[in-house]
């Protein structure tokens, strides 16, 4: 291997969209290959307890990069506009000197005083966030730089969205885990991967950061062979849930709109009537461990790059996912729930010069909004006060600050300003009561609710999330205590991005967060 630059200082930040958790380290790491991913983490460490703050997409990845909890962005919605003079990695990282290029995709929606009415930047939600420089163009409904490349390379569809159908090898009626139309080496995730190599070469002179966003395994659930049958269904086991979708539904009025909002049908092209039988489960479950295996080959070639041009040890890696996939547990698909499995995601980091912590697992409780403070930090870069997250270096490097977190804090807001949604016409809620929020200690979950509805309570020690227990009276008191503690977290990280700084005869004077 060529000798490394020290010099150089290197950031590569990958996502890949929808990949739960347990993918990778938990109940379906035994039934999918993931070789480059499970190698990485025997080089990096991994935060086996790490948490989205919120969900889907667009929200996830406004916290995610701004390093904010929704409460404070409020882009809390794919199409809820995100400030735009709020701090994100992008602007922060080009402070520090970083040119910060993007390779794929943001979700952002754009802040509409900013822009002029007709500005295309306010015709779709996955616009890049402010600050980055997009190298390519990879977005999940728009992508016209891969819808070139398909019709460039002789394929024929009359929609886009045709792309993500099935196709039947001899022609007839398609299976769900028939192939894509695309070959392997022409699908979205070979296509991102390859811009992001094809293009990084000349930048090894310098240190750069790099955003690498994967779509996959996000859906719809349609694979180029031969990742569309790569795993048996019959091998693949059953989602984790109750006996019936109607007995999931008694735990709590939030669950009938929630199944009825997110059919297995909506993550698959071209099956609008598909049953939720355990056949059809098994096989979108199976044809989710190809993407994901798909992915995990792509990501070996950009580390295998790093490697192959000596920038491995002057490059910090980071590999996570935005938020998590029901994949069908407890009758449910999506993200846009309460349960772990929604929120829950790998994160794994390699921090240069830090070869005697390589392969550790970190117990502690981390959040996505976790990630930008702590690539600032190793880049030497100030962390704005607006950042809710917490640097990881002191336990990247083997230490455990007295004060870390105790809990994790997401949010979901499940409203629709325009056209109210399911649940807002079930539950006869607002727009501005349509929201939850989820506190998980070490043994407890809390669910509470902006509108006058129950709260959910799981208990780690008893079912867990296989039953509500905020009715019972001999948890009245642990309830009582978990919803003051998200009432304090709740004061305690309301926006503070100048809430630190006076205005003073000498002018503004601020104090740093973390010394306040």
């Amino acid at each position: 291997m060529p000798a490394a630059r020290p010099d150089n200082r290197n950031v590569l930040f990958i996502i890949i969209d929808q990949l739960r958790a347990d993918c990778v380290s938990g109940a379906l790491a035994d039934h999918v290959n993931l070789p480059n991913i499970r190698a990485f983490m025997q080089e990096g460490v991994s935060f086996e307890r790490h948490f989205s703050v919120t969900n889907p997409c667009g929200p996830s990845r406004a916290s995610i990069l701004t390093g904010q909890y929704a409460m404070n962005h409020r882009s809390v919605r794919n199409g809820t506009p995100l400030r735009h003079d709020t701090p994100n990695i992008a602007t922060e990282m080009r402070k520090a000197g970083y040119l910060p290029m993007l390779f794929g995709y943001t979700d952002t929606s754009q802040d509409p005083r900013a822009y002029d009415a007709n500005d295309p930047a306010l015709r779709s939600y996955e616009y890049p966030m402010t600050g980055f420089h997009e190298m390519t163009e990879m977005r999940l409904e728009m992508s016209y730089p891969w819808q070139s490349h398909l019709m460039n390379r002789g394929y024929q569809f009359e929609k886009f969205w045709d792309v993500y159908k099935p196709v039947s090898p001899d022609g007839g009626a398609p299976s769900l885990n028939d192939p894509a139309l695309y070959a392997a080496e022409d699908s979205d995730t070979a296509f991102l991967t390859d811009s992001f190599l094809g293009k990084m070469s000349a930048y090894q002179k310098e240190s750069w950061f790099a955003h690498l966003t994967y779509i996959r395994p996000h859906p719809p659930l349609v694979a180029p062979a031969p990742y569309n049958s790569m795993y048996d269904p019959a091998s693949v086991p059953l989602p984790q849930r109750l006996a019936t979708a109607a007995e999931e539904c008694t735990q709590h009025p939030f669950f009938e709109p929630l199944q009825q909002t997110s059919p297995p049908a909506s993550f698959v092209e071209g099956f609008p009537e598909l049953e939720p039988t355990d056949e059809n489960i098994r096989t979108l479950r199976a044809v989710y461990l190809g993407l994901a295996t798909e992915v995990d080959h792509h990501v070996g070639r950009v580390i295998q790059f790093l490697k192959d041009t000596g920038q491995y040890d002057s490059t910090l890696v980071v590999i996570t996912a935005d938020h998590g996939e029901m994949l069908g547990d407890r009758h449910s698909w999506g993200k846009m729930t309460v349960y772990d499995a929604a929120y829950h995601t790998p994160l794994i980091i390699r921090m240069p010069g830090n070869d005697k912590n390589a392969g550790r697992c970190i117990s502690h409780i981390t959040e996505s909004i976790d990630v930008t403070p702590t690539i600032l930090e190793w880049v030497g870069q100030d962390v704005p006060n607006s950042m809710d997250g917490r640097s990881l270096l002191p336990l990247l490097k083997g230490e455990a600050p007295q004060d870390w977190r105790p809990y994790s804090f997401s949010e979901l807001d499940f409203s629709e300003p325009l056209a109210p949604t399911l649940w807002q016409r079930k539950l006869d809620t607002s727009a501005s009561e349509s929201c939850l929020g989820i506190l998980r200690d070490e043994r407890f979950t809390l669910v509470e609710f902006a509108a006058d509805l129950p709260p959910m309570l799981f208990d780690s020690q008893g079912r867990g999330e296989l039953e509500n227990v905020a009715g019972k009276q001999e948890y009245a008191a642990e309830l009582n205590r978990l919803t003051r503690l998200m009432l304090r977290h709740r004061m305690r990280n309301m926006d503070h991005t100048l809430s630190l700084t006076s205005i003073t005869p000498d002018g503004a004077r601020s104090v740093n967060r973390c010394d306040a």
